[in-house]
């Protein structure tokens, strides 16, 4: 197999252009809202309310037991039917977001479980609310504990954002299909995408093994 190399040089630009207006961003905001939403869900499935447990269960439970594609293509292809049509890009991001949310619950729920309950009698101690409490002391200290698993799951997304590409959001993958398609030369391109993948991925891993360390200094051993 003879790589063209023409190709391979003018195809970089339009790839990586799609990391940087797609891939990224669509990461990024789906990530946040994702995240956001766990956070409110994994209080739920604490909540002593056994409805509002029960209810945040179940969403976790069907997020965690269905493919993202299928999450993915029941919104952009399957809420028309029920008269609500979303743009590609808005599909994106509600899907990816949903699915954060159903996995990275999980780790909230697990990371503030294992914060000792004798630093809630601490802060009742001292006066503060079950809410101040919560904000001030419990969630810093999960969030060190988070930090490791949420990060694999921040990285995961970035990958995962290639399914875009089968609602037409224009990102990375999406570009190297269009190109590969025009030129035929489908191993180059999706090697190339690949490259881009392992690259933005290996760079997130760095800095997830720096933020780490950098938090390590401040966890008891």
């Amino acid at each position: 197999m003879t790589f063209n190399w023409d190709l391979v040089w003018s195809s970089f630009g339009p790839i990586i252009g799609g990391a940087l207006t797609g891939t990224i961003p669509l990461t990024l905001a789906s990530f946040a809202f994702g995240l956001l939403l766990a956070l409110l869900v994994a209080l739920l499935r604490l909540s002593p309310n056994k409805v509002l447990s029960a209810v945040a269960r179940f969403y976790v439970s069907v997020i965690r037991g269905t493919p993202l594609l299928v999450q993915l293509f029941v919104i952009f292809y399957g809420l028309p039917s029920l008269g609500v049509k979303l743009e590609p890009w808005p599909s994106a991001i509600i899907a990816f977001s949903l699915n954060v949310g159903g996995y990275a619950a999980e780790i909230i729920r697990a990371a503030i479980l294992s914060v000792p309950k004798g630093q809630w009698e601490a802060g009742h101690t001292i006066g503060m609310s079950g809410t101040q409490t919560l904000l001030r002391i419990i969630l810093p200290q999960a969030a060190r504990v988070s930090v490791p698993p949420l990060s694999n799951t921040f990285i995961s997304l970035v990958k995962d954002t290639s399914l875009a590409s089968l609602i037409l959001v224009t990102e990375l993958f999406r570009n190297a299909q269009q190109i590969a398609a025009f030129s035929q030369e489908f191993m180059v391109l999706y090697l190339q995408a690949a490259l881009v993948y392992w690259v933005v991925c290996l760079a997130l891993s760095t800095a997830q093994s720096a933020l780490e360390r950098r938090l390590d200094r401040y966890v008891a051993h």
